[in-house]
């Protein structure tokens, strides 16, 4: 007799027999097996337990040929109906398994057994993965014997991103001599960060009537009518900085609520989260949640749960948001949306923004693109027609943009200065500093010095583990690799030959030593990666900085974007070349776009502001482009030139990577991929360049080679590059390899 089966998503099936799984329903059981609640259930060969996503259930197998569900984990789904499909989307568009999609949509707790915790004191330690996920993986699999809590220690980290360590400890029943051995292997690295239970203010200040100026209402209005449309639409509004961007979303936002629906901002980086809070919750209150990794995994759970619920119709957050439990969506707002961290590095390589435009297309909803530096491919959108444009010309205060001034630093060394401050920076912080005013220095380097040589025979310092050079940190004196966490103390002389050695290059922490030296006595402020874990939040460092009026804040892309500080009249980019020959075809995209973000940073008050681009190409076009914040005559020169080169947005990319820890096969596996592709596809829907060492070629001890793929990306060559990778990955001659592909890669 026919007894009820259940369709099951595995989360030990790799992608390479990713599929649903068919285990037969025991009695006991049935009432409480529903699609969407987690299992456990028997997987391969050994029987293995592992946890499963219940997608379907009905009546259609014989029982002695097929496994029994062992337990439900779950007294109710925890995945809706549509979440089960865009999880089953996903993993088709991103190249990723049906779990890996569904993992992504939860708050981390919830895949483990234990729920909600409460969190004691304020300084709590922290962990997080210091290798790549793959890496981790690949670690895991290595210690599922010998050390399965280190395992389960790197699962847990490869699927949150970082957590508090007790929280790692408690939800992997691991103990801390597990994690200590992972720190010591450098696959773990461990810091502090100041935490808050209640990621919302408790309290906030009522703000006077919102007013828009003629173009920004000629703006809402049109987005208002396509919200009001009741049919899904997309929109770029294209601003320039500081002319009102968030008074418009906050007006979508009351007019989605005002029609029952709900509304999800999302911002690129968590510094911006507390600015956009404290502004969102001003108009909204408490029906507003927040989502981001910088939460401890209780306050994470607890918002989710309202989000849920229903008890907020509102949620800020960064990329993992757009997966926010929000029923009837009326709107999604990407701000600052060209942003490469809306894109995720690791399975499932999915982007944001993609995400966003299905859900609004699921729920006849709008997807508001906004940025100062469109995205390329977003702005072509718009001009052809695929996006509505909407544009703000004028700052909100009618200021002018800030003067940009361009320091040579070629004219520099010629006159004797070798360090990392110009003479005309030198000049305008002096200024600053003498008319109470502040300014913003931004430097995309932290750590003291790029490099580490011997100025008598050449020797550098690399990586044990990968092809890196190791990055000088003055703080502790230590050389460390900002790929696989290896450090190792900074030796008194040349291990070669007993030489002088010398520090190249200027990090962070050697533009604070250098204007300390320049400035006695004035406050200065550092933000980057280090800082930031010492201090125990980006919201502390910031609140000082407006706070006490410090005079000079310095720091990487941390503040580049999104800050709003009155009393701002100096930017500076200190090295504007140092993204501008990164070797793949967006970066001068990005260079543009980080420079004028700075240069954005300046003049926001009543008072106007000035910026400084030091460069040792002050003739190149780009640069020149950024200095007169013109985005038009950039747009048009960069579209022309992806035109010819035939990248996105003119022609889709994909990359299919190998990694493994013999070179050598690495590459040959590599080969055999490309000549199965080329043999599948025609000339036409199909080029593959490569292989080729990906930008860095090996991190913690694999080596990794890539080919880039031009063609369409529609669900046929989907389906082409998936069979091939599937098909490797099966074939035992490559089992000490791994393969894996991204449908839209930023690198």
């Amino acid at each position: 007799m026919a007894i009820k089966v259940a369709k099951i998503a595995v989360s030990a099936a790799v992608y390479s027999i990713d599929r649903p799984y068919s285990y037969l329903v025991p009695a006991p059981l049935e009432d409480k097996l529903l699609p969407g609640v987690r299992v456990t259930v028997p997987f391969g060969k050994g029987n293995r337990r592992s946890e499963g996503i219940v997608l379907s259930v009905s009546g259609e197998a014989e029982r002695d040929k097929l496994k029994q569900v062992e337990e439900v984990l779950d007294p109710e789904p925890v995945f809706t109906p549509e979440q089960i499909r865009l999880a089953l989307w996903m993993r088709e568009r991103f190249f990723c398994t049906f779990y890996e999609a569904a993992r992504a949509m939860l708050p981390a707790g919830m895949w483990f057994s234990s729920g909600k915790r409460q969190v004691g004191d304020k300084q709590q330690k922290f962990a997080r993965l210091a290798i790549d996920a793959e890496d981790a993986a690949e670690l895991a699999r290595h210690k599922h014997m010998a050390a399965p809590r280190q395992e389960d220690i790197l699962n847990f980290l490869s699927g949150v991103g970082e957590a508090a360590v007790t929280d790692v400890l408690e939800f992997t029943h691991a103990t801390a001599t597990s994690l200590t051995a992972l720190v010591k292997q450098g696959a773990v690295e461990t810091f502090f960060r100041e935490v808050y239970r209640r990621p919302v203010r408790a309290s906030y200040e009522e703000p006077g009537p919102l007013t828009l100026t003629e173009e920004q209402t000629r703006a809402f209005e049109g987005l208002n009518d396509l919200m009001a449309s009741g049919k899904a639409a997309a929109a770029l509004l294209y601003g320039v900085t500081g002319s009102g961007k968030t008074s418009v979303y906050i007006r979508l936002v009351q007019e989605a609520l005002h029609r029952g629906r709900t509304a999800l901002i999302m911002v690129p980086e968590i510094a911006l989260t507390p600015q956009f809070v404290e502004i969102f919750s001003s108009r909204f209150g408490d029906d507003i949640a927040v989502l981001h990794s910088s939460l401890t995994m209780g306050e994470r759970y607890d918002e989710w749960k309202r989000i849920r619920k229903g008890q907020v119709r509102v949620v800020i957050g960064t990329r993992s948001a757009v997966f926010a439990p929000l029923e009837n969506l009326g709107l999604i707002v990407v701000d600052e949306e060209q942003e490469h961290t809306y894109k995720s590095e690791n399975a499932p390589r999915y982007h944001a923004r993609d995400v966003a435009k299905y859900r609004c297309v699921r729920d006849n909803a709008l997807l508001l693109l906004g940025s100062a530096t469109p995205s390329v491919e977003s702005m072509y959108a718009a001009k052809t027609g695929k996006y509505h444009l909407f544009t703000l010309e004028n700052r909100y205060n009618a200021h002018p943009l800030p003067q940009v001034l361009i320091a040579d630093m070629r004219q520099e060394l010629r006159d004797g200065n070798g360090g990392a401050v110009s003479g005309l920076l030198r000049r305008e912080l002096a200024r600053n500093i003498e008319n109470g005013e502040q300014s913003i220095l931004f430097l995309n380097r932290r750590g003291a010095s790029g490099l580490v040589m011997c100025g008598e025979c050449g020797y550098t310092f690399e990586c044990k583990n990968c092809s890196v050079s190791l990055t000088h940190h003055s703080v502790g004196q230590n050389l460390r690799c900002h790929y696989c966490g290896w450090s190792e103390p900074v030796p008194e002389a040349c291990p070669a030959c007993g030489g002088k050695l010398k520090f190249v290059g200027v990090g962070t922490q050697k533009l604070e030593e250098e204007l300390r030296e320049l400035f006695p006595g004035v406050g200065i402020i550092r933000m980057d990666t280090d800082t930031v874990a010492r201090a125990g939040s980006h919201q502390k460092l910031l609140s000082r900085f407006r706070d006490q009026n410090i005079p000079i804040l310095l720091g990487t892309q941390m503040v580049t974007k999104g800050l709003d500080f009155a009393n701002v009249t100096l930017a500076a980019v200190i090295s504007a070349d140092q993204s501008l020959y990164a070797g793949d075809f967006r970066a001068h995209e990005r260079t543009f776009s980080l420079i004028t973000q700075v240069v954005g940073r300046s003049g926001r008050g009543d008072k106007s502001g000035r910026a400084i681009l030091q460069t040792l190409t002050p003739e190149n076009f780009v640069l020149k482009l950024a200095a007169r914040q013109d985005y038009t005559g950039f747009y048009e020169q960069e579209i022309a030139v992806r035109a010819l080169q035939k990248v996105p947005p003119i022609r889709d990319q994909m990359t299919v990577t190998v990694t493994g820890l013999d070179e050598g096969m690495v590459l040959r596996g590599c080969i055999a991929l490309s000549q199965r592709l080329k043999s599948l596809a025609g000339k036409d829907e199909l080029t593959v360049l490569g292989p080729a060492p990906a930008g860095v070629a090996k991190v913690n001890n694999r080596f990794r080679y890539k080919l880039t793929l031009q063609l369409e990306n529609n669900r046929h060559m989907r389906d082409l590059v998936s069979g091939v990778i599937r098909e490797f990955s099966a074939d035992s001659q490559w089992r000490r390899l791994t393969a894996f592909a991204d449908a839209d890669p930023l690198d």
